[in-house]
């Protein structure tokens, strides 16, 4: 492969801007690519960044040669069977979380990329976040002692009118795999995987869940409570609490925009940890990493493993059981 990594961007959405604002700060890299189900949005994607080769289907995408990875930014449904058509034509996929519906699906996209011998990749941000980098290395230190419990708030009224992804079953609607994910991920982060799981949830008129109430408990006595709301706007705030400490990210804890507050020891003592961060979203970072694995010929990210991947769906599987979230995508 060459020194220049060549990406194509799959979906040409939000979220597809926001990544290809984003390589302008990651080195040997080139934006050459995008596919979209509707010309019309593409060429309005090509009109903000200009690539050289525009595709009115995902098929043709994943057939350009041109193209050495694509970042999959299609809603949640699509995750894997848009995966699955990049991986079958040899490209190396990064794929926006959640990265797929279920376990099952995870399964299969795993195992075809190791079939393939193709980088595979979930794109899970936050784990390459500077300021997640620091919570890590200040728990990893002793700064809170021992990981007593986990707290975290997410939640925003959905505006008007309320995208259909939102509340669609088919869609993988409901908080939990929308931005309860984040929730699970943090305190996965910090205690691993649960020994026992309860969560409850107040149904939209789709059967999903408007908001998720959840209580992972460990051998260990730590808890963690994580509640993800579609129905009211809260702090989406995360404390991580020991016996010599407490951490709080204030404020969108899951972006890189977050302020970490550190009470070593009383609730009065806070101070507040500064990080470097660079200009732009943060996608950077993530997309840095895999050019960083293409380069060196990696098929799988040391820093988010397939493990780690299957190990969060898992518990979103696990989550929306008890919860009783069923999607069409788990009959079948």
């Amino acid at each position: 492969m060459s020194q220049i990594i060549r990406w194509g961007i799959l979906g040409t959405g939000r979220i597809a801007k926001k990544f290809a604002s984003d390589l302008q700060y990651v080195t040997n890299v080139k934006l050459v690519a995008a596919g979209s189900r509707s010309m019309e949005s593409a060429k309005e994607f090509a009109k903000e960044f200009p690539v050289d080769f525009l595709h009115d289907s995902y098929e043709a995408l994943a057939q350009n040669s041109e193209v050495d990875v694509i970042y999959i930014a299609t809603p949640h449904n699509l995750h894997y069977e848009n995966t699955m058509l990049c991986l079958r034509h040899g490209k190396a996929v990064l794929c926006e979380k959640p990265f797929a519906m279920n376990t099952r699906q995870t399964r299969e996209m795993i195992a075809l990329a190791k079939e393939k011998n193709t980088f595979l990749m979930e794109a899970l941000w936050t784990k390459f976040l500077p300021h997640y980098q620091k919570v890590q290395q200040m728990l990893k230190e002793g700064k809170l002692g021992e990981i007593k419990s986990v707290l975290v708030n997410f939640g925003f009224v959905p505006p008007v009118p309320t995208p259909a992804r939102m509340f669609d079953p088919a869609l993988g609607g409901g908080t939990i795999m929308d931005i309860g994910i984040y929730n699970i991920f943090i305190a996965m982060s910090v205690l691993g995987k649960p020994d026992a799981i309860e969560a409850t949830m107040t149904p939209a008129p789709t059967g999903v869940d408007e908001q998720c109430a959840v209580l992972f408990k460990y051998n260990s006595g730590a808890v963690a409570q994580l509640f993800s709301s579609f129905a009211s706007n809260l702090a989406t705030e995360a404390d991580i609490c020991g016996t010599a400490g407490r951490i709080r990210l204030a404020t969108r804890f899951y972006e890189p925009g977050t302020t970490i507050e550190y009470y070593p020891d009383r609730v009065d003592s806070r101070q507040i940890i500064n990080v470097d961060k660079e200009p732009g979203f943060g996608y950077q970072y993530e997309a840095r990493h895999v050019n960083d694995c293409l380069l060196k010929g990696l098929t799988e990210s040391p820093v988010v493993s397939f493990k780690d991947t299957l190990d969060l769906m898992e518990l979103l599987d696990a989550v929306r059981k008890k919860a009783g979230v069923i999607y069409p995508a788990d009959v079948g």
